[in-house]
């Protein structure tokens, strides 16, 4: 998660433009091997395995590392050797940046060092080492929340991201949160409603041709138009995902949450009432946001 916390980054500085970044995002995700890939390659994995383990990501937040230690299929000596292949992303991101003559070298280091020192990230993260650090990221991409949910707000930004790159691509960079939402208009959208102590309305939203691709991404097909299956699919994953946090809640607070069915909605205003948050995603395919909206009753 850190390349796409760097690209925020460069954005808040002012070192890039949108336009620059996802350029830049764009040579370095065509250039990103993935774990296992590595592991086919080396004769580690089959891609039964791999299949397998993408399977089950469906129904556990962890990411494919952790879960090919726990089937089975790759020791954690195996993995470490894997990842120690591969440079950390943000670096090449930033030298992509420099090669395409967005910023020199020193200003690149001068760049790279404030980001690693503020964030203090270490030199190398193994799996499952560096969730303390994007936590602390999160909290200061939020800093403007105020909530008294914030600390579950900050739980289901962080499963969203995380799911963004396991079903959808990891070329994308945060854009600056909007915390003084007093109305919005959706494009093509899907909301859902959770229930219980924490009582949130989370709506997934975007244009029509971004939808079309953020579907075809998801279910690994192409699409032309928007259809039902293109909606059905943005429905698919809000749920999926509203899932996952549900199962997060309950092993990690004891909170149980009812959750309603997804329900699509398109081109009109939402209604607000209480506190809501928009938190922009910038693809190379256009901007996806994840919107969570507090009861009235539940705000500040």
């Amino acid at each position: 998660m850190f390349i796409q916390f760097f690209g925020s980054y460069l954005l808040s500085k002012g070192a890039v433009s949108a336009e620059q970044l996802i350029d830049a995002i764009e040579k370095e995700s065509s250039a990103y091997v993935h774990p296992g890939a590595l592991a086919m390659h080396a004769g580690m994995m089959s891609s039964e395995q791999i299949e397998d383990v993408r399977i089950a990501q469906t129904h556990n937040d962890k990411n494919f590392e952790e879960l090919c230690v726990e089937k089975g299929y790759l020791t954690k000596e195996q993995v470490d050797e894997l990842l120690a292949s591969q440079y950390p992303r943000y670096l090449s991101l930033g030298q992509i940046l420099v090669e395409n003559g967005v910023f020199d070298e020193s200003a690149f280091h001068e760049l790279l060092a404030s980001y690693i020192a503020e964030n203090q990230i270490k030199e190398k993260h193994l799996p499952g080492e560096n969730g303390e650090t994007i936590h602390s990221m999160l909290e200061k991409y939020c800093a403007h929340i105020e909530s008294p949910d914030k600390a579950y707000h900050l739980e289901y930004l962080n499963l969203f991201l995380n799911n963004l790159v396991r079903f959808i691509g990891d070329d994308f960079t945060l854009l600056r949160p909007v915390t003084d939402v007093s109305s919005y208009t959706a494009g093509k959208y899907a909301s859902q409603h959770t229930t219980g102590i924490y009582d949130l309305t989370s709506v997934l939203d975007m244009s029509e041709d971004t939808a079309i691709a953020f579907a075809g991404r998801y279910v690994s097909e192409q699409f032309d138009e928007f259809d039902e299956i293109v909606q059905a699919s943005i429905e698919d994953f809000l749920n999926l995902h509203n899932g996952l946090f549900h199962v997060n809640m309950s092993n990690s607070y004891s909170i149980e949450l009812g959750l309603e069915p997804p329900a699509f909605g398109s081109d009109r205003m939402l209604n607000i009432s209480g506190s809501t948050y928009i938190f922009p995603v910038l693809f190379p395919f256009g901007i996806v946001n994840i919107l969570l909206q507090e009861p009235l009753s539940q705000t500040l």
